[in-house]
């Protein structure tokens, strides 16, 4: 299996646990959904000049599946470039230590998510407190351990 596939396969299950670790934060504080992803495909169908269909209820409901699909597009694009470096490593007899895997793939799911947050003026990740910044970054740490996981129990 080429690293690439195997990339985008650990990054779905990271996708899964990174979900997973934001729903249980949700039950736990009993804090709301974040509207963050609705905003981001709001404002880049907005910056493309792209027509989200429908009007009202039914161009919301639109919005709001695109916004996780979008999450799972991310998730599965960062495991797929971290599976050819995975990939392209061990073809050189190298590898990472586990925990830096881990830490790396998980800081470039933040990135890929924060940076367009930011871009777009959704959000201001400077202007967070220590509890927003454990929100966005325990859950991505779970996205890291366990695409790194798969990519290390997939291998050839």
């Amino acid at each position: 299996m080429s690293g690439i596939l195997r990339g985008a396969i650990a990054g779905a299950a990271g996708t899964t646990a990174l979900n997973a670790v934001t729903y249980a934060d949700m039950v736990v504080r009993a804090r709301p959904a974040s509207s963050t992803p609705e905003q981001i495909v709001k404002k880049a169908s907005d910056a493309a000049r792209i027509d989200i269909p429908g009007h009202g209820d039914e161009e919301q409901n639109r919005v709001q599946g695109l916004g996780p699909l979008v999450g799972i597009g991310v998730g599965a694009s960062v495991g797929a470039v971290s599976g050819l470096i995975h990939h392209l490593l061990l073809s050189r007899g190298r590898r990472l230590p586990f925990l830096l895997g881990a830490l790396l793939v998980g800081s470039a799911a933040m990135a890929a998510s924060d940076l367009p947050m930011a871009a777009s003026g959704v959000s201001n990740p400077r202007s967070w407190s220590v509890k927003d910044w454990l929100s966005d970054a325990v859950p991505h740490l779970a996205y890291g351990l366990v695409t790194e996981a798969t990519l290390r129990l997939t291998e050839n």
